[in-house]
Order: C-alpha cells, then sequence, then structure tokens
C-alpha cells in the first residue's frame, strides 16, 4: 500500500511527489510517457524564479533526481482505470498491475493539437514551438509564422510581435476567431501580416533546420511557401482525463474542473497542473498545483488516522 499515487510525471505530479515526500509519506508515480512533460520541448527556459537559463531537459532531470533521491518509486506505465474504495483507491496500468493508495493526485497534463504533418515531431524545440514565453527570445530579429487564429494565438503572436523582425500569422479559417480587442492590438502593429483561408500543408528544411512552410489556399487550392525562421503552432490543447471522470468532473473542455484548491468532489483525489482548468499554464502554476494538492492529499491521509 502507498500512501499516494500521482499520475503524471511532469512538473506538476513530480513537485506533488517532492512535496509528499517530505512530509513523510510514501509516493508512486506512473508516467505513460517520460518524465518532464511539456516543458522538455523548451530547449531554453528563463522565466523559473532564480534561475537565468536552463533548458527544459535539464529541469526535468534535476527535479527528477531529486525525488528518487526523496524515496520516489517510479513506473513507466499508462494509468488505464481508477475505482475508488473509499479509504483505498485502486489503479490498473497498462501492463496489466493494480497499484493501491490512500490518495491520488491526477496530474496528467495535456498535449499540444498538432498539424500532423510529417517531420513536425522532429522539429518540435528545434524549428517548431508552442510558447511564446518559453521560447520567442530564440527569435528575436527573426520572421516566424503563427499558426492558429484563437486567443491563445493572439495572445503568444503579441508577445511574438515585440521581437520579431515579422510575425506571420496563418488561419485555416476566412476570419479569426480571438475576441476583437485582441486583433485590435496584434494587426495594429506594422510587423504583423496575415494570411486567412490557408492551411499550412508543409513544413520545409535545409540540415535539419526549418526554412519554410507551405501553405494551401483552402478555395483557391494554390500553395505558397512562406520563408521564415520558426512557427509557432497554437491550435489548442488536448486534455486526456476521461479516464478519470468518474473520480474528478470535467468542463466541457475535457479539462479537470477543480478551483485553485486542486480538490475535486472525490475525498482523497486531488488534480495539479496543466489538465485542470485555468487561465494560465506555466511551469510555474503547475509546480505551484503541485505543491498544492500534495499537501492537500496529506492531510487527508492524516485525517484517516
Amino acid at each position: 500500500m502507498t500512501d499516494i499515487i500521482v499520475i503524471g510525471g511532469g512538473p506538476a505530479g513530480m513537485t506533488a511527489a517532492l512535496y509528499a515526500l517530505r512530509n513523510g509519506k510514501s509516493v508512486l508515480i506512473l508516467e505513460k510517457h517520460g518524465f518532464g512533460g511539456q516543458i522538455t520541448h523548451s530547449p531554453k527556459v528563463e522565466n523559473w524564479p532564480g534561475t537565468a537559463q536552463m533548458s527544459g531537459n535539464a529541469f526535468a532531470e534535476a527535479l527528477l533526481e531529486q525525488i528518487l533521491a526523496q524515496g520516489a518509486e517510479v513506473d513507466l506505465a499508462e494509468a488505464v482505470r481508477v475505482e475508488d474504495r473509499g479509504a483505498v483507491k485502486a489503479v490498473w496500468t497498462d501492463d496489466g498491475q493494480v497499484h493501491e493508495a490512500r490518495a491520488l493526485v491526477l496530474a496528467t497534463g495535456v498535449k499540444h493539437r498538432m498539424l500532423g504533418l510529417p517531420g513536425e515531431e522532429e522539429l518540435v524545440g528545434e524549428g517548431i514551438s508552442f510558447c511564446a514565453v518559453c521560447d520567442g527570445d530564440f527569435y528575436t530579429g527573426k520572421t516566424v509564422c503563427m499558426a492558429g487564429g484563437g486567443n491563445s494565438a493572439l495572445q503568444e503572436a503579441i508577445l511574438l510581435a515585440g521581437k520579431c523582425e515579422k510575425v506571420i500569422m496563418l488561419q485555416d479559417l476566412p476570419f479569426f476567431t480571438g475576441e476583437q480587442k485582441l486583433q485590435d492590438i496584434l494587426f495594429a502593429r506594422p510587423n504583423v501580416e496575415k494570411r486567412t483561408g490557408v492551411t499550412v500543408t508543409g513544413l520545409n528544411t535545409e540540415s535539419g533546420e526549418l526554412k519554410s512552410v507551405t501553405v494551401t489556399g483552402k478555395e483557391s487550392g494554390e500553395r505558397e511557401d512562406i520563408p521564415c525562421d520558426g512557427l509557432f503552432v497554437a491550435i489548442g490543447l488536448i486534455p486526456e482525463n476521461e479516464a478519470f471522470a468518474q473520480l474528478a468532473k470535467l468542463d466541457e473542455r475535457g479539462y479537470f474542473a477543480s478551483g485553485e484548491s486542486c480538490e475535486t468532489g472525490t475525498p482523497g483525489v486531488y488534480v495539479a497542473g496543466d489538465c485542470r482548468a485555468k487561465t494560465v499554464r506555466q511551469l510555474t502554476t503547475a509546480a505551484g498545483d503541485g505543491a498544492t494538492a500534495a499537501l492537500a492529499a496529506c492531510r487527508y491521509i492524516d485525517s484517516l488516522t
């Protein structure tokens, strides 16, 4: 029997493990892909308080080493089913194992919606980015494209327009769907261009570096290569929370409908990080959620004795 099972090994999940371990609780982390989550796609992180610069991989590796040194157990397996048995929570993994704990922290994260183009995965962090705050400085004085037309794309592009020589907005619809105020701010910038009714259909590289993107007109079918140094993609995030919906209510977009307390409607079950309904999804907010959820789980376990 483990005190706390953490599902997800990103910054929120590993921070939750750290706080639980330091409060004398045993912890098992279940991670289906690799430890670190989305932050590992960022080659340079400059917004972590107290650290001028680090890579996302270095951050993830240091945090993993820290929790392992504190006694965390880890298992590279996917949690596919959970069951609330009152004072005991059971978790089934895809390798046929069943784990039991007194409390759960769901830190399942999100994944970025991708364009689905050949070579896209290989270019993530090497020409394709998702976060202007994280990676925008790489493109200071350069030309970037932004795929997307909603609020997230517009907000990211506003940040990029303050750094880049040129920002080219690529929207597959005939219009931008984000708030008009954001559109007014962005398109008032002289270094911002917009193309509507086009779909990104190709990524063109030289020596492994992105040099241009191919766009195709949705009505005309005409193709055009747009030279750029980087491509930012903001076409949505995908939470993967359905397997846990019976323990933690989901909102209309599939995120855990939990507030800053990280509590759910199920005693002993908490959520943390980007998988939670929230307005800011950053490394710092993920870590904050992890600490909040872990401490709440510790208080719950202590109440059982």
